[in-house]
């Protein structure tokens, strides 16, 4: 018994360590465009919007969380906000419109030309998530969307700027790497913005 569960242990150490080295050769342009649109959200007064579903919900409060407070570095808090943390709106609006209109609204709210909306959908069919974008495109926001398995509907919606796709079946590879990957953007944000390679004025 001990034997095959080490077994199930191993397997996913390999798998992760196979979509890790897979990521590597394919994800650097999308990351550095991504970091790009944050940075100057960022310092031109804009805000970071975030936004997904179940563990990529996680995420995406685990990301605000780094810009708002910190990373690895001390440095000034970053404007970010993760629309899914307020009960009262989220419920709200599921109760009066629709689940699926739970961040658009917020999007409506909140969004401003020149903000970014940070997307994540492991399936990248999530149509709360996907209704955002539509909302996010029609008021200027810019979208970086977190997209595993084929990529879906996010990967192809013209509100896109620039999709970090993690071409996996396995929900929970797809989500490792996505937090691997916000934890990059942070990283080269910090860098960018306070780090060795900030602008000096």
């Amino acid at each position: 018994m001990k034997r095959d569960m080490k077994a199930i242990i191993h397997e996913a150490f390999q798998d992760s360590i196979q979509l890790r080295q897979q990521c590597l050769d394919v994800l650097d342009k999308d990351l550095l465009k991504a970091a790009d649109l944050i940075v100057g959200c960022l310092q031109d007064g804009g805000k970071v919007l975030a936004c997904g579903n179940g563990g990529s919900a996680s995420d995406a409060q685990h990301f605000v969380a780094e810009l708002v407070n910190r990373f690895e570095i001390d440095r000034p808090a970053l404007a970010a906000i993760a629309m899914v943390n307020d009960a009262s709106v989220i419920t709200s609006i599921s109760n009066d419109f629709a689940f699926d209109a739970i961040y658009a609204r917020q999007v409506e709210a909140l969004g401003k030309k020149g903000d970014v909306l940070l997307a994540i959908s492991t399936s990248g069919d999530s149509t709360n998530v996907i209704r955002a974008v539509d909302q996010a495109e029609k008021v200027g926001v810019q979208v970086i969307a977190l997209t595993g398995r084929d990529g879906g509907s996010l990967a192809t919606h013209s509100g896109t700027t620039v999709n970090i796709h993690i071409n996996h079946p396995s929900t929970a590879r797809i989500q490792e790497m996505h937090i691997t990957c916000l934890h990059i953007l942070c990283s080269i944000v910090d860098n960018m913005m306070f780090g060795p390679y900030a602008q000096k004025t």
